[in-house]
């Protein structure tokens, strides 16, 4: 199949090695943390935050949480160009919601006379809000959404990437305690450019299940 969309995503691989000598252009990351931005969510809650590692300092920082587990994580977090946290809100609340509603007044998508009706959405964050008082399970999601979108827009402006479940959530939370501003995180994403000898995934071919194990039409 010849489209742009399908050569961008038999294009982007999870890459295993990392040239430390190249980081981002300024314009392409603002592109890619503007598209990040733009990720839809759960009636668009919104219940993430986005921790951008750019500096080497903040990478030490990083690299120190995992202790020692995943060698070759580490290795990406020190060689990748950025690393992005991806923080979600462990308890999402009616007052959390209020910010979404008061943007969307402000941009004009809510009039101020509906700003009370527009909390009728919130039935949805109570509906995924555990017996003791946790959204995490739903806001974590929501945040998977985010890095579908992150991983497609990165594709697009040839950009590689390597996501990552494999850290120690509980100290990677605490090690940023400050810089996630009450959320908890436990996915990130190391992004830059691939080793053009190194990265052996660069070189094989891409690998899914063929479209009839995967689509059911009825």
């Amino acid at each position: 199949m010849n489209h742009p969309i399908i050569e961008d995503l038999l294009w982007r691989h999870t890459t295993k090695k990392y040239d430390n000598t190249r980081k981002i252009p300024q314009a392409d990351l603002d592109v890619f943390l503007e598209a990040l931005r733009l990720t839809a969510s759960s009636i668009n809650s919104q219940p993430w935050k986005f921790v951008v590692l750019a500096s080497d300092a903040a990478k030490a920082r990083m690299k120190h949480t995992f202790g020692d587990i995943s060698p070759l994580n580490q290795q990406h977090v020190i060689d990748g160009s950025h690393v992005i946290l991806f923080g979600n809100h462990p308890r999402y609340s009616r007052d959390d919601y209020a910010a979404v509603v008061d943007q969307d007044i402000k941009v004009a998508r809510t009039r101020p006379e509906n700003r009370d009706a527009a909390f009728g959405a919130c039935v949805y964050v109570e509906k995924n809000t555990d017996s003791h008082g946790s959204t995490s399970s739903w806001t974590k999601a929501q945040t998977y959404i985010a890095l579908g979108n992150a991983l497609h827009t990165l594709a697009r402006l040839k950009i590689d990437s390597t996501p990552m479940e494999g850290l120690n959530a509980a100290a990677v939370t605490k090690e940023f305690t400050k810089e996630l501003d009450g959320h908890e995180c436990s996915l990130a994403l190391v992004i830059g450019y691939h080793h053009p000898e190194g990265d052996f995934n660069a070189k094989l071919p891409k690998s899914r299940k063929p479209f009839e194990q995967v689509f059911t039409f009825i």
